[in-house]
């Protein structure tokens, strides 16, 4: 079994409720920027607008049932976390969620 099957996204959602700095633009292109929904972009337009820790794109229950509103336009950042990477588990340890 590998750790996409073990840390499910759709049923934890945890990396995308950790901190308010984590869903930043870094290395999108205006025109990747451009695709994203304006409502769900801070207003410093530095990355995913948050509401506490909890980015606003983000839909469900941590741990229960998770998606993500923006799936197909999500910035790089949410793209490169990966299910049982070191961000994953320190988002998963942060709520509480079995390792």
């Amino acid at each position: 079994m590998d750790a996409g099957e073990i840390y499910d996204c759709q049923t934890c959602g945890a990396c995308c409720c950790y901190s308010s700095q984590w869903p930043r633009f870094s290395i999108e292109d205006d025109e990747q920027l451009a695709l994203i929904p304006a409502k769900y972009v801070a207003s410093d337009e530095s990355g995913m607008r948050c509401v506490g820790v909890r980015c606003s794109a983000l839909t469900g229950e941590i741990g229960k049932t998770t998606a993500c509103g923006i799936y197909d336009v999500r910035p790089d950042v949410c793209r490169s976390c990966m299910p049982g990477d070191p961000e994953c588990l320190m988002a998963r340890k942060a709520h509480n969620l079995p390792l």
